[in-house]
């Protein structure tokens, strides 16, 4: 395709655009402003993209916002900044957003899973909608009001308020390492349970339990902790150094708290995972940045936030946003082990 640059070195317009892609200037709105499919070719749309990467061209935002009246800007609510995961679920959203001239807000409820206030003088009039990232639906009342849609990630599907939700398989990732574990011989378990009230914690738990239930032998307590290093190695330590039979398996919710149960056991003077199984849950950088590194549960989360900017998207647009959970892999590593003989 050839294109040609606008005479006089002029912005160029989306009649250029239309010009240089051999299409009417209402095909260039529909493509760039993300409602061509069911309308206009997939090879029309890209025509429509090439051309305007190629000449430079750049939405009139302001225009079409009075136009819409929208801001075209989403807000996305997550439980801390300090988390790898929420950094990476942002840049999914923000990278679908781009391709469909949005913005995304990134904010952090001051706190944490709990109430959320409003980060403008009126969020409604700020924003086009809401995504939040593992929070409680009835946390984010003071942002979204009731004219502001509400699409929730990671979070209580059972909750009638919001728009939609995207969630991951945490449920079979829990299966999944209960089932290595158990493979590997494994049948006394420890769970070491964030202390952190969220829908997400509370079904992996719900599903470790049920999976060791029909296993005949096998041991589970849970031991809640901090979501944090220090905190996870004194809950692992006292569950390690409690009366009766000594745990095989240390099954942590989240890869920062494997981190904290693998420090608990160097300290003890045992070994992982010869004396002491570790599991985590998200993989984050850290569960190779320790040594054994962690046998742990792949999160995808930039496609979660893809997948929640895209069904934000599609409630704006009056689509129905597509369901089902995503799932999760299990990577095994040198955390996880043989149980040790009686």
């Amino acid at each position: 395709m050839q294109t040609r640059e606008p005479a006089g070195g002029a912005r160029p317009t989306s009649r250029d655009v239309a010009r240089a892609a051999g299409v009417s200037q209402a095909t260039v709105s529909l493509v760039l402003g993300g409602k061509w499919r069911g309308r206009v070719s997939e090879r029309t749309a890209g025509l429509v993209r090439d051309a305007a990467s190629e000449l430079g061209y750049r939405p009139n935002l302001a225009a079409r916002n009075l136009r819409l009246g929208r801001t075209r800007t989403a807000l996305l609510v997550v439980p801390a900044l300090t988390n790898e995961f929420f950094a990476r679920v942002y840049g999914g959203a923000a990278a679908v957003a781009a391709e469909h001239g949005f913005g995304v807000v990134l904010y952090p409820s001051p706190e944490g899973v709990g109430p959320a206030r409003d980060p403008f003088a009126s969020a409604r009039a700020a924003l086009d909608g809401v995504i939040a990232s593992s929070m409680a639906a009835g946390a984010l009342d003071a942002i979204r009001g009731s004219d502001l849609p509400l699409v929730m990630l990671d979070s209580d599907p059972s909750d009638p308020t919001s728009a939609a939700h995207v969630n991951l398989d945490v449920a079979d990732g829990m299966r999944q390492v209960t089932d290595h574990l158990l493979g590997l011989g494994h049948r006394r378990f420890v769970h070491l349970a964030s202390a952190v009230p969220s829908w997400t914690f509370e079904v992996r738990a719900r599903a470790l339990g049920t999976a060791l239930r029909a296993v005949p032998g096998a041991e589970l307590r849970t031991v809640p902790s901090p979501l944090d290093v220090a905190g996870a190695l004194a809950a692992a330590s006292r569950a390690l150094t409690d009366s009766g039979p000594r745990p095989t398996a240390l099954v942590c919710d989240d890869d920062i708290l494997a981190a904290g149960a693998c420090k608990a056991v160097r300290r003890l003077g045992l070994r992982v995972p010869e004396d002491v199984s570790v599991t985590g849950f998200d993989d984050l950088a850290l569960a190779t940045a320790v040594e054994p590194e962690l046998t742990t549960v792949r999160l995808p989360a930039e496609r979660i936030g893809r997948s929640g900017m895209t069904a934000l998207l599609d409630v704006l647009s009056s689509r129905t946003p597509a369901s089902g959970a995503l799932p999760v892999t299990l990577i095994p590593r040198g955390s996880t082990g043989p149980a040790p003989a009686a």
